[in-house]
């Protein structure tokens, strides 16, 4: 389910590290700091498979876990599994300067779990798997 992707520590390598990772922070933070409102809720009157996580990340950063998990457990437990992977990486890129990066074959697993998720969650049945507040 994952490729080995051999790499040498130059500085290109680095600094296109940095700015991958300087990215993904600053779109969280702006995120983490503007109201966002999904679209699909909004016009749709949906639920997608993302709705719920900013709260659940802002949820996070204040430790408050069950409720992080009560509005979005699908991607809680995504990011619990996402940060595993980080950690892992780092320290095969520390110890062994190898990167493992998910297949083609993974990606697409997981956007059919995140569709059929969606799915679920609009179903009257399922309505605990909507974004509540505790």
């Amino acid at each position: 389910m994952f490729h080995l992707l051999d790499l040498r520590f130059n500085k290109k390598t680095i600094i296109n590290i940095s700015i991958v990772l300087l990215s993904i922070l600053l779109i969280l933070i702006i995120h983490l700091f503007i109201d966002y409102e999904c679209p699909f809720h909004k016009y749709l009157n949906i639920w997608c498979s993302g709705c719920g996580g900013i709260r659940m990340i802002k949820s996070i950063f204040k430790l408050e876990f069950y409720q992080a998990f009560r509005y979005n457990p699908l991607l809680f437990i995504l990011f619990l599994l996402f940060i595993i992977y980080i950690i892992i990486n780092i320290l095969l890129l520390i110890k062994k300067k190898v990167l493992y990066i998910p297949s083609i074959k993974l990606i697409i697993i997981i956007i059919i779990v995140l569709v059929l998720y969606m799915i679920i969650r609009n179903i009257p049945y399922f309505e605990y798997l909507i974004p509540t507040k505790v």
